[in-house]
């Protein structure tokens, strides 16, 4: 039994090594590129969308697909990271784990999709967008980590449950 565990950490650390990996690049890598007038392409990345919404004044929303769509996932992998190389979990990284997973559902994906839905609707007549491969990377990221937390929770529950 203990080398089963053992090897389901060592498969759970690997994967929040690959989600990591995933969420830089996603974040990064063009998201999508418009396409104006068949002579205006802009691609967007969620980096450069963040801080084109700061640079153009948009201060309150740029804080917030970045808490929710950078800052809340990197900390997530960070501690995911941290909880998934100690032997045992303390009862508070338990709560940590708990609140982390039943929050993390608010972030990340749900920000990205709207507001890539909301770029494709506002802009069906004057502009197609093309969907590039950070989109998928970041998706697929944001469902590893969530996948991931929710089993180190399982797996934390268990620990705290045996003797």
């Amino acid at each position: 039994m203990k080398n089963a565990s053992a090897s389901e950490r060592r498969l759970l650390q690997l994967g929040t090594v690959l989600a990591a990996i995933m969420f830089v690049a996603g974040a990064y890598l063009p998201m999508m590129t418009l396409h104006k007038l068949l002579v205006f392409n802009q691609s967007f990345s969620v980096i450069a969308g963040v801080v084109e919404l700061f640079v153009t004044g948009k201060y309150l929303l740029g804080m917030v697909i970045g808490a929710f769509s950078l800052l809340i996932p990197a900390l997530k992998l960070v501690f995911l990271g941290w909880i998934l190389v100690t032997d045992r979990q303390s009862e508070s990284q338990r709560k940590i784990l708990k609140l982390m997973h039943a929050f993390g559902r608010w972030s990340m994906l749900d920000v990205m999709v709207v507001a890539v839905l909301l770029v494709t609707v506002k802009l069906g007549a004057i502009a197609s967008v093309s969907i590039h491969g950070g989109l998928y990377s970041f998706g697929g990221a944001v469902l590893l980590i969530m996948l991931i937390t929710q089993s180190v929770e399982k797996r934390a529950v268990r620990q705290g449950s045996s003797p």
